[in-house]
């Protein structure tokens, strides 16, 4: 069984898929992570992140592995590098390439094949996943979002502005809705979750209800 759970930037998808995941006994498959890998490779390699034809001789180079919350390329354990600022960035621009998204979309259905897994995404319920058991589409307003992501940036040492936050949200959102190949919007039959002043918790719990009641009984 397959749950997806899309959405913008900061609204919690992560966290929420991670204990969604563990409460199910499902895997959980981190696809922003993927995304920020490649961006993050192309970066040190000093390939254009605007360059199709660049990025699509590059991708295939690229040897991605993701197991037990750490994210190794090409053999380097990546998981604390592509969570700054930069690497967040980068992968929004890379997710704009139609050869990334071929071959990534291609490691997530081969990722998922045969398990029990919560996907997090822009479009995993409609373009990746869109026969899923159940599907989310989680948000929560700009400014909350920018909250949430300072908060992770601070913990790491990196200062961001609040108010450069706002603005590059709300550019990443318009980014990604408007992008040509896997646009991020809500499957037709997502059941859309606003985040603003919700715990983790509570998001978790009204996805449990929701699953149960759309889980195939057996």
């Amino acid at each position: 069984m397959i749950i997806t759970i899309d959405g913008p930037a900061g609204a919690g998808k992560s966290t929420v898929a991670r204990v969604l995941a563990r409460s199910l006994g499902f895997e959980f498959l981190d696809t922003g992570a993927m995304y920020r890998a490649v961006a993050l490779a192309a970066l040190q390699a000093a390939v254009s992140l605007r360059d199709e034809t660049a990025l699509a001789a590059f991708v295939p180079t690229v040897t991605l592995a993701m197991s037990d919350g750490k994210v190794v390329v090409n053999g380097t354990d990546v998981t604390d590098a592509i969570r700054t600022h930069a690497a967040g960035d980068a992968s929004s621009l890379v997710a704009t390439s139609p050869a990334v998204r071929e071959r990534l979309v291609g490691l997530q259905r081969a990722a998922a094949q045969g398990r029990d897994m919560v996907c997090e995404g822009r479009d995993q319920g409609t373009v990746v996943f869109p026969d899923a058991t159940c599907k989310f589409f989680l948000t929560a307003n700009a400014e909350e979002r920018a909250r949430r992501r300072q908060r992770e940036l601070t913990a790491r040492g990196e200062a961001i502005d609040f108010d450069t936050l706002v603005e590059t949200i709300r550019r990443r959102d318009l980014q990604d809705a408007t992008r040509a190949v896997g646009p991020m919007k809500a499957a037709l039959d997502a059941v859309a979750i606003d985040s603003t002043g919700l715990s983790t918790e509570q998001v978790v719990q009204r996805m449990e209800r929701e699953f149960q009641c759309r889980r195939p009984s057996k």
